[in-house]
Order: structure tokens, then C-alpha cells, then sequence
């Protein structure tokens, strides 16, 4: 049994848009994956710890436990390590350190869904939460959208708006706004990203200032409850998810954005309605990334990964 580090992952140099294409052919086996609901504990306040399971498919023979620990002042904000064990001997085969993939399938989920559901003329994407998250999204939106003449526009915090601005300089087709407060965020915005892992309350007061056609994606959830009940379509990684939520059976239109991609349901329908798109993160993909990262590892020699 090995433990494989963030580092040793990332010395692997797998492309933000691999990412995606991962978390697309994800989905795409949700139906025939064991996926109960994760279990959230709260030690204290909003401070939560994780426990995400999953079995992929019968012919992966792989079963993932992931722990995912947000504790207030902890840097990152997100720490998580996952056991890998083999279905076929039920032995654990890795201990793996999920820090760099539960970013990068986060970010990926997040820009799969803002590649799918956003308005065709899209072409302001709002982010509020400039950290390892916020990045990983706009990574992988960048990365998928090479083509496109993009505005991003920033929700001004300390110094992370202009660090995020030099970071992707680079991106000759992204122009960058810098505004101060919410309401100046999301007005106007085609498509608004949180990546917050903590908001007391909601972030914008006033609905109407979303315009028609707009695509939210709360990526940890908070702060976005009064579009619950008024948008015109909400969509979830699962189900099970977000069954909990305080207006789930208020919402007007509900879908699996895996319906969406196997083209089993619509998405967006027109570019007038507004959408909420809930990426609640699942331990599918952390346990398919695990899955692939692990067969990519067997081919190195000597294995990057210590044995435990």
C-alpha cells in the first residue's frame, strides 16, 4: 500500500482541460456507480469534516473513501486525503492526498457547468473567492475557452484581485474588471462564480440584479438562497445532494447535470432563463481522478509514491 502526495501528483503536469474531459466521463458513469450522499459534520460553526464514498463501476474495481476537513484558519481552507482499496481482494492499495485533486475536480465541475448551461452570447463571468478554488475554475475555464474573447470580472479582496490578474496576464483573450462591491459583481454578469468557503447570510439582497439569462454557480453552496425559489431552472451534481436544501421543493425546475450531459434531459432551454447550478463535489470523481491517477503512476519507474 502507498501514500501518494499532492506533489507527486502534480509533478505528473495533467492539463486543466484533461480535467474536465475527466470529470465529463465521470458523470457520464454516475448512473452505474455506487454514490451515497456525503456525511457532514460540523465540530463547530461553520467548520465541517467530509466523508465521501464511492465505488466506481464493476469494471474499474475501485473504492474511494475520501475525508475533506474545512476548519476555520487552516490553510488552504481545504485540506482532504483519501483510501483507495481494490473491490475485487477488498485490500487498500493508496492513501492518497487529495488536496490537489479535490481542487482540480472542483474547478473542473465548475467550468463543465458553465460550459454547458451558460447563455450562448456569454461572455462576462463574475468570481467572487479568489483562492486555490477560484483559481482551479478559472484555470479550467480558461483552458476550455481558448477561442473565445472573455471578460472576467473580479470581486475586489485584499490583494487577490490583482495577483489573480497578473497570474492570467498571460491570456491575450481575457480582458479583467476589478469592482468593489456584489451588487457592482453581478450586475450585467452573464455568469457569477462563488468560490467562498464561508459566507454568513447572502451575497446579494436584490435578485432582480441578476439579469435574465444568468448563470449562477455557488461552488460551495453559500450565499445564493433567495434564487433558489425564483430562478428558472436549479441543477445539482446529484440528487441526494441537495434534497436537504431549506427550498429544494420550491425549486420551479430541478435536473442532474449528468441527465444533462447524456442528453437524458434539457439544460438551458433559452437565453433568457436564469440558472443555478449547485457543484456540490462528489467523491466520484475524486475516487475516478485517484483511479486514472494511480494507472498513470504504474507506467513510471521507480513509482513516484512512498510505501506505508
Amino acid at each position: 500500500m502507498r501514500y501518494i502526495t499532492s506533489e507527486q501528483i502534480e509533478d505528473l503536469q495533467i492539463s486543466p482541460s484533461t480535467c474536465v474531459d475527466w470529470v465529463r466521463e465521470a458523470f457520464l458513469i454516475k448512473n452505474r456507480c455506487q454514490l451515497p450522499p456525503k456525511i457532514s459534520l460540523h465540530p463547530r460553526g461553520n467548520d465541517f469534516v467530509n466523508t465521501m464514498p464511492c465505488i466506481l463501476p464493476e469494471e474499474y474495481h475501485s473504492f474511494g473513501c475520501k475525508v475533506v476537513t474545512r476548519i476555520k484558519g487552516q490553510h488552504p481552507a481545504l485540506n482532504s486525503e483519501m483510501m483507495m482499496f481494490d473491490t475485487l481482494t477488498g485490500k487498500m492499495t493508496a492513501l492518497v492526498n487529495t488536496d490537489w485533486i479535490t481542487a482540480m475536480r472542483t474547478g473542473a465541475v465548475a467550468a463543465l457547468a458553465i460550459n454547458t448551461l451558460r447563455r450562448s452570447d456569454a461572455m462576462v463571468y463574475a468570481f467572487v473567492g479568489l483562492g486555490v478554488i477560484g483559481h482551479a475554475t478559472l484555470d479550467c475555464l480558461l483552458a476550455t475557452n481558448m477561442d473565445s474573447s472573455i471578460t472576467v470580472r473580479l470581486k475586489r479582496y485584499k490583494d487577490h484581485a490583482e495577483t489573480t490578474v497578473s497570474k492570467y496576464s498571460h491570456f491575450k483573450n481575457v480582458t479583467f474588471e476589478i469592482v468593489d462591491t456584489m451588487e457592482d459583481l453581478v450586475e450585467g454578469a452573464d455568469v457569477v462564480v462563488s468560490c467562498i468557503t464561508d459566507a454568513d447570510g447572502l451575497l446579494v439582497d436584490d435578485t432582480d440584479l441578476f439579469k435574465p439569462g444568468v448563470l449562477v454557480v455557488p461552488v460551495h453552496t453559500r450565499g445564493f438562497q433567495n434564487c433558489d425559489t425564483v430562478f428558472d431552472k436549479v441543477f445539482a451534481d446529484d440528487e441526494g445532494h441537495v434534497r436537504g436544501f431549506k427550498y429544494f421543493s420550491q425549486f420551479r425546475r430541478f435536473g442532474e447535470i449528468a441527465d444533462v450531459l447524456s442528453g437524458k434531459i434539457p439544460g438551458r432551454e433559452s437565453d433568457s432563463e436564469r440558472i443555478l447550478s449547485y457543484n456540490i463535489g462528489l467523491g466520484l470523481h475524486d475516487v475516478y481522478f485517484a483511479n486514472k491517477i494511480i494507472n498513470n503512476m504504474k507506467s513510471i519507474t521507480p513509482p513516484p509514491c512512498v510505501d506505508i
